[in-house]
């Protein structure tokens, strides 16, 4: 019984120090442009809802603002992460070697 526990833990180590491997290959690059994606999606999908309640497909108006409301959000969340980024680099650049 302790032999099965102790080889799950060990299971479970291998596969903590694979996902680990796994987030530090991925760059921050791909990472911004997941993000990129993900609140095109989002606008993408605010807009849909926005013809479909216009052509009288959606009777609730209350689903077309909640997510026109996440679209939005998003959108400004995306930009301040943006502003913060380019103030870190003229940061950095402004730096005295």
């Amino acid at each position: 019984m302790v032999d099965k526990i102790s080889g799950i833990n060990q299971d479970l180590n291998s596969l903590n120090q694979t996902s680990e491997k796994k987030k530090s290959e991925n760059d921050f690059a791909e990472i911004f442009k997941s993000a990129i994606n993900k609140v095109n999606q989002i606008q993408k999908n605010a807009e849909q809802m926005s013809a479909d309640f216009a052509l009288g497909k959606i009777s609730n108006i209350h689903e077309v603002i909640i997510e026109a409301e996440k679209a939005s959000i998003a959108l400004k969340l995306t930009t301040e992460v943006r502003n913060r980024i380019v103030e870190a680099y003229r940061e950095i650049m402004r730096m005295q070697l």
